[in-house]
């Protein structure tokens, strides 16, 4: 589980949004912020389950822009409170989790077309 980099990449993006939670302040946020967590560990978890871990890490992702999208129109539009490095986690959690996914999806090719040449070594 470890020694694969997707797997890597979504620990990193766990740790990004578990150190968020001390820094919203806002109750929308923290339950968005909630849900991303989760879809990051169920997508940690699922490393068997390929196709639906990126799928979990793709879905965690999106909702990620959509956190860092909301937080910037609050802080530029309402005058937010004062810039916090934090600010940025959501963002980079999401490059993270694309990095992951599209990790996973070349892991699912080559398992594939090893399968494939397997199963035309078999027939003959």
């Amino acid at each position: 589980m470890w020694q694969r980099v997707q797997t890597l990449y979504l620990a990193v993006a766990l740790g990004l949004l578990v150190a968020m939670f001390w820094h919203l302040d806002f109750l929308w946020w923290t339950i968005l912020l909630g849900v991303a967590v989760f879809m990051q560990t169920v997508a940690l978890l699922a490393y068997k389950f390929r196709l639906f871990q990126m799928r979990t890490a793709v879905i965690a992702a999106i909702m990620l822009i959509g956190l860092q999208a909301w937080m910037a129109v609050v802080f530029f539009v309402r005058g937010g409170a004062a810039f916090n490095i934090t600010a940025v986690f959501p963002a980079v959690a999401a490059i993270l989790d694309f990095l992951a996914a599209r990790a996973i999806l070349s892991d699912e090719m080559v398992v594939r077309s090893s399968s494939r040449l397997r199963a035309s070594k078999r027939k003959r």
